[in-house]
Order: C-alpha cells, then structure tokens, then sequence
C-alpha cells in the first residue's frame, strides 16, 4: 500500500495554491490537507499539529515570516517534515539562502507537473531534489567559495570525490558506477563523511560543501 503524503502549502498567491492542487488532483499518494497564505499562518498550522504533515510546500517570498525562515524553524523543531521551496528566483542569493535553511529541495514555479512529481518523490524517499536551473547556482558556489573549515582537511581524497557527486545529487548505486566501487563502499563513505562533518544529513553535507567551498 503507497503510503499517504499529507502536504501543507504555503504561499500568498491563490492561483498558485490552486494550480499545486490541481497538478496533484490525480495522485492519491500526495493530500494536500492544508492551506496558509502567509508563512506565520504555516507555521503556526505545523505547530499546532506537527504530526499531521510529511511535506511542506512553501514560496520563498511571503508575508510576515520567509519561506526561508519558515523553512529553518520547521527543520529546527520538526525535522521530519521535508521543505520544497517553490520560487520565480534562480539568483544566487536565494538559492544559497535556501540551501543554509536545509530546505530539502528547490524548484521554480514554471516547473511543469513531471518536475513537480519528480521532486516530490525525490524528497519523500528520502533525498533532495533541485531544478536543473538551480544546481549549477550550487555548484558554482559550492567551487568558488574559499575553504573556510578546518574539517575540511579530514577528508579523504575518495571522500571529497564522493562528497561532489552528492553535490550533483548522484545516488549511492550512480556513486558507484562512477568511481567504479561498490555502493556499500559508497555507503561507509557517506557514512565517514556525516561523521567528519559532523552533518545530520545528505542536506548537510551540501551545506558544508557551500560553505567550505571544496574543489
């Protein structure tokens, strides 16, 4: 049995609250079960009943609180709620201001219904999930960034491989088939890396990644 996504958007423009529940209309798997026009009013919907939603939908420009803020207080206080952030901008400080929020994915709003299923059964599964227009934002940073932690000097040369093709959001088993290894290697240096990082997340390590600028 597919399990039930209940997903709250967050976002001050009807239509888009309309066409977001029109997309999914068809997909039993995802129930959007709550609206708020403003990222206070989401906030306080999540607080009051955290356990009632998987997913949070949310624009990155709303009245009151941010998307971006919305986004860190709900990893903050109820880290099993994932975060798309759902936006017109592809600049750099947007895109970076969501990766430091752990959002868990970021898309454009003039994405089409395939890239908005992909990236929601992305993040349910477990990963992240990033517009094609926005990855090579973070991959930019992620290269021009100077190296500013000192964790960074623990990596492996094989790690910091791993770490950038976890950047280009590459899967354990496409890991593998790169670097010609196994994906349980793959695993132990996932593993080796939340532990030297002292990351939480696949999330996390993209965040060191940015903020470290490894080559």
């Amino acid at each position: 049995m597919t399990e039930i996504i209940n997903i709250l958007i967050a976002d001050d423009h009807q239509m888009i609250v309309d066409g977001l529940r029109s997309m999914l209309a068809s997909h039993e798997q995802y129930q959007i079960i709550g609206e708020a026009n403003n990222g206070q009013v989401a906030y306080e919907m999540l607080a009051a009943n955290p356990d009632k939603y998987q997913l949070l939908l949310t624009d990155i420009s709303m009245p009151l609180l941010s998307g971006t803020q919305l986004c860190k207080m709900v990893k903050s206080q109820f880290p099993h709620i994932q975060v798309l952030i759902l936006s017109m901008y592809n600049n750099v400080p947007a895109v970076k201001e969501a990766v430091m929020a752990e959002a868990d994915g970021y898309i454009l709003k003039n994405a089409g219904k395939t890239e908005l299923l992909q990236a929601l059964h992305r993040i349910t599964n477990g990963g992240t999930y990033f517009s094609q227009d926005i990855v090579p934002i973070i991959y930019n940073q992620y290269h021009k960034q100077k190296i500013q932690d000192e964790q960074l000097a623990q990596l492996s040369i094989r790690e910091k491989e791993v770490l950038s093709l976890i950047v280009k959001e590459c899967t354990s088993e496409e890991i593998a088939e790169k670097l010609f290894i196994s994906k349980k290697t793959v695993d132990n240096h996932r593993q080796h890396l939340l532990e030297k990082t002292k990351c939480k997340s696949t999330v996390g390590l993209v965040k060191f990644a940015i903020k470290s600028g490894l080559e």
